[in-house]
């Protein structure tokens, strides 16, 4: 079979897209100072501008994001009369966490067993190499048959809102016919895939206070109480014994319709160790794509090196909640922080901190856009079919563009897949899958030209 023009494009820009990703891998762009300079977040932006530059775009611009942040921002004008399509990507990425259970540098693009290994590497650095390579092969092939808005987030992984909120200030910034966001992933490696929907999320910080100060643990323990023991108290009633999510008043029953997740497969995929359980009930794909899950994500409380035998004053939790589609994000938020305060014991101080906040997301899949799509995938993946899944995660700014330009056509797709291991240690991108989805985008943006002209 003769290979279609633009996948030998794409291939021989694989090199390029390499080096690239390396360079914009080595930049540390996790945004919060609190971790890393925001000088690092500010050369990523610096280069992300510049790629667009060199891509012919007009009116680059670094957005300053109310969250302190910078989007980046370019428009590349199409043939007159053309659709306008909205391609998003963020460069923000999520800290390293332990850097020496890496196997390679976290921040240095390293090729191992077949994959590209680095933070950002797949979430989302990858997705705006990928949107430039879809370009260049267009380009190289006749040219870009619609004209083209590119937004590059700052602080996505953050949940800070920067992006949501300067779009609704500028509300024809970002307007477009058509929105692909490259920040989701396919079911499994070669297995084309569209995102139905998106999990949304709320973020809270819990503080408890019991005492004036640290304690002996000999001379008090036993009857003063303990702030460390009361979090612990209190984090272990956001679950059930069988670890189904309990906050009062939040419904843990939907069921989910659609492509499922075998649990042998899930295991696999989550390397979850022989002989432990899986956590909830219903089916794995009830479980991640349609009702809400809660997870401890961080305590400050006394490393075991170098502990005292004291009382706890203090003790601090960070607690995300992802929130499927049907359920309120801002609904969840207050009745996760009215089970906290309620549930905190001993007459324990609760302070509740809201950290982020974003709505769940459902997509119309049976719009014409999609039928582009796939086709696209089709002939990018020859002999499979395009499949609709859900996503576990949260994208907050998908249902600020659907209320902004309701009637846009908004897909999903992406690089993260699960041999990915976005967020964790060891992030990889299948470099095939990098391939073949710039391949999936380019085709899908001239079907998509063509569809508008018909």
């Amino acid at each position: 079979m003769t290979a279609h023009p633009i996948s030998e494009t794409v291939a021989s820009l694989m090199p390029r897209a390499k080096a690239e990703l390396a360079e914009l891998v080595a930049f540390q762009s996790v945004a919060d100072p609190a971790q890393f300079p925001k000088s690092e977040c500010e050369a990523a932006a610096d280069w992300v501008a510049d790629a667009l530059r060199a891509e012919d775009f007009q009116d680059v611009a670094l957005l300053d994001t109310p969250d302190g942040t910078q989007s980046v921002y370019g428009f590349l004008p199409g043939p007159a009369g053309a659709p306008t399509v909205l391609l998003y990507a963020h460069y923000d990425v999520q800290p390293p966490l332990d850097e020496s259970a890496w196997l390679s540098p976290p921040f240095e693009l390293t090729e191992r067993d077949g994959r590209w290994f680095g933070r950002g590497a797949a979430d989302c650095k990858g997705g705006f190499i990928m949107h430039l390579l879809a370009l260049r092969a267009l380009k190289a092939n006749g040219g870009v048959p619609v004209s083209v808005k590119v937004i590059a987030e700052g602080s996505e992984e953050q949940g800070t809102g920067g992006l949501e909120r300067y779009a609704e200030a500028h509300p024809d910034l970002l307007a477009a016919d058509t929105i692909v966001i490259g920040d989701t992933g396919n079911f499994r490696v070669g297995l084309p895939t569209v995102t139905a929907t998106l999990r949304g999320m709320t973020m809270l910080r819990v503080t408890l206070d019991t005492l004036e100060g640290n304690l002996h643990s000999g001379q008090f323990g036993g009857a003063a109480p303990d702030a460390l023991a009361a979090m612990i108290q209190l984090l272990a009633s956001l679950r059930s014994e069988d670890g189904t999510t309990t906050v009062d008043g939040l419904a843990t029953d939907a069921d989910w319709q659609g492509l499922q997740y075998p649990e042998a497969e899930f295991r696999a995929d989550a390397k979850v160790l022989d002989g432990v359980q899986l956590i909830g009930t219903g089916t794995v794909a009830d479980r991640i794509w349609a009702r809400p899950a809660v997870t401890v994500i961080g305590i400050d409380c006394p490393p075991v090196v170098g502990a005292t035998p004291s009382l706890q004053a203090t003790a601090r939790a960070q607690i995300s909640l992802r929130v499927p589609p049907g359920q309120d994000a801002a609904e969840a938020t207050q009745l996760l922080t009215a089970h906290l305060k309620a549930h905190a014991p001993w007459g324990a101080r609760v302070a509740v901190e809201q950290v982020g906040q974003g709505q769940a997301f459902r997509a119309d899949i049976s719009s014409p856009a999609y039928t582009s799509m796939a086709q696209a995938m089709e002939t990018a993946y020859p002999g499979e079919k395009m499949q609709s899944s859900g996503m576990g995660g949260s994208i907050p700014l998908c249902n600020t563009l659907a209320t902004l330009y309701p009637e846009a056509e908004i897909l999903l797709i992406g690089l993260s897949e699960p041999e990915a291991q976005i967020h964790a240690v060891n992030e990889s991108v299948s470099p095939e899958e990098l391939e073949r989805l710039s391949v999936a985008e380019a085709l899908f943006l001239q079907n998509y030209a063509e569809s508008r002209r018909a």
